[in-house]
């Protein structure tokens, strides 16, 4: 597992940690790392070019200490000053290793025929230690200009610690940005560095060890890696049977929606529940038992359809293609006054948006799975987009509303539940933009839930296998559905190694 902290946690860490260090001891830590994975990003350090974009926080030092460690090896390194300030030691140690600064005309960085321009044309490598974990809102002048600069010499970027204009708390970006291909992080990850729109210009994500874990209190974010799922996936032993391994009903599709029961019974059998009971109109019914006919069927009365519904099962997923008419309002009503765990995804999430008390006042376990645009009508007074720039904040924000599990699918798939770290999805991907893709991961993570995971739990590890089957399902070409449930197995296959 990958841990994150807020800027407050990890500037109360560092100040702890610094008053028993000789002084300027954590920054010559944080840059010895960060020159050696520069170093390994050139072909060769000696005769390269480097440029540091070098701004007025201590990330500016660390960009310079670097520097100057790249320049002993032979780089031939220039730091281009867009601060109003520098730190004078780091200064001083890069010159004294023969590397040189470059100061931009009048403090502006529009002038596109300056030295500092021509320098990054012809860099090797570039080094952005504009703005730090500290900097809020997008880049200003004359960072803007030069970061656009770093962007279009087409040298790889290197981000000290966090790219410049990627709020470190939250991902957002608000305005120009440092785009880089690797991150240099120090201490712990920040939860921008996981979360988009941040994650996406954060490229590659590498950690250096400088003593801080001692000094850290819990997380505030998790990001997973197979071996944290195989860890909490569900295994059959010698006395499994289909009801111990967790019996998962479907109150999902209509007769316009057949396509979401079959696709979310897929889901479900291939997230190895030992029983799929499917709860519908008799043509939907018929649709599903076609594809899977492994299905235990409930037939509902459209004059009486509460009636028919099964009850004994382990969990629930309620709302993919069900409507949102007077009877699916009952139903999920119905379901919600259950003592089973119930996941309401798409149809459902709408309804429980006008009648949000059926989970608030609910004490059963309760996963919510919506898109940026269902959470958005879970929030009052809340825009779709805002969602998107701030994910962490909104899925976070909608736990503690709901007091329940919440799974935020979207670029970033984001996980938050009252009381515990978020999660943050690594293997999400453009692919599962596609029609259907939803419906089959209500019925993976349903099936994990029945198995006696928790919400959180089953969330996480739905998330991650959902898109690393789509990763792999036809080796990165474009996906559907259907590929997808059949890309299930190859996933659990994968982490299991």
């Amino acid at each position: 597992m990958r841990y994150a902290h807020t800027v407050e946690t990890v500037r109360a860490a560092e100040d702890a940690l610094m008053a028993r260090l000789p002084d300027g001891e954590l920054m010559r830590r944080a840059a010895a790392g960060l020159a050696v994975v520069c170093a390994r990003m050139l072909p060769r350090v000696y005769g390269a070019r480097v440029v540091l974009l070098v701004g007025s926080g201590d990330n500016g030092g660390d960009a310079l200490y670097a520097g100057a460690e790249l320049a002993r090896r032979g780089a031939a390194v220039r730091a281009v000053l867009a601060g109003s300030r520098v730190h004078e030691a780091g200064l001083r140690a890069l010159r004294a290793a023969g590397g040189r600064p470059v100061e931009l005309p009048g403090g502006s960085a529009v002038d596109t025929d300056s030295e500092a321009a021509a320098e990054l044309d012809s860099a090797d490598l570039v080094v952005d230690g504009l703005v730090g974990i500290g900097g809020s809102g997008g880049l200003r002048e004359p960072h803007a200009t030069v970061a656009a600069w770093a962007s279009g010499s087409g040298a790889p970027v290197v981000a000290v610690d966090l790219p410049s204009g990627v709020d470190a708390d939250t991902g957002a970006v608000r305005g120009p940005a440092v785009r880089a291909d690797v991150t240099v992080t120090f201490g712990t990850y920040k939860p921008g560095l996981f979360v988009d729109p941040g994650a996406g210009r954060a490229g590659v994500v590498e950690l250096v060890d400088i003593g801080l874990e001692p000094e850290l209190p819990t997380a505030c974010l998790e990001c997973p890696r197979a071996a944290d799922v195989a860890a909490s996936l569900p295994r059959p032993g010698a006395e499994s049977d289909k009801y111990r391994r967790g019996v998962l009903a479907l109150a999902v599709g209509s007769d316009r929606y057949r396509g979401a029961a079959v696709l979310a019974a897929g889901g479900a059998f291939r997230g190895g529940a030992g029983m799929v009971r499917y709860a519908g109109r008799e043509s939907v019914a018929g649709a599903v038992l076609d594809r899977w006919p492994e299905t235990v069927v409930s037939v509902l009365d459209p004059q009486r359809p509460l009636a028919g519904l099964p009850d004994r099962v382990d969990a629930w997923v309620v709302g993919p293609g069900r409507g949102v008419d007077a009877d699916a309002e009952r139903e999920l009503e119905t379901l919600l006054a259950s003592d089973a765990p119930v996941l309401v995804d798409a149809d459902a999430l709408t309804l429980l948006g006008r009648r949000p008390r059926l989970v608030r006042e609910r004490e059963a376990p309760t996963l919510l799975t919506p898109h940026a645009g269902e959470l958005a009508r879970l929030l009052p007074e809340t825009r779709r987009e805002s969602v998107e720039a701030r994910r962490l904040e909104h899925a976070t924000r909608a736990a503690e509303e709901y007091g329940c599990a919440v799974l935020l699918k979207g670029s970033t798939t984001v996980v938050a539940e009252p009381g515990r770290p978020a999660v943050a999805n690594p293997t999400g991907t453009p692919l599962l933009a596609t029609a259907g893709t939803g419906d089959v991961l209500s019925g993976f993570a349903g099936a994990l839930l029945s198995s006696g995971l928790a919400p959180r739990t089953a969330a996480m590890s739905g998330a991650f296998l959902h898109g690393l089957a789509a990763r792999i399902a036809r080796d990165g070409a474009p996906v559907s559905a259907t590929d997808l449930v059949e890309a299930l197995p190859r996933a659990f296959r994968d982490v299991a190694v």
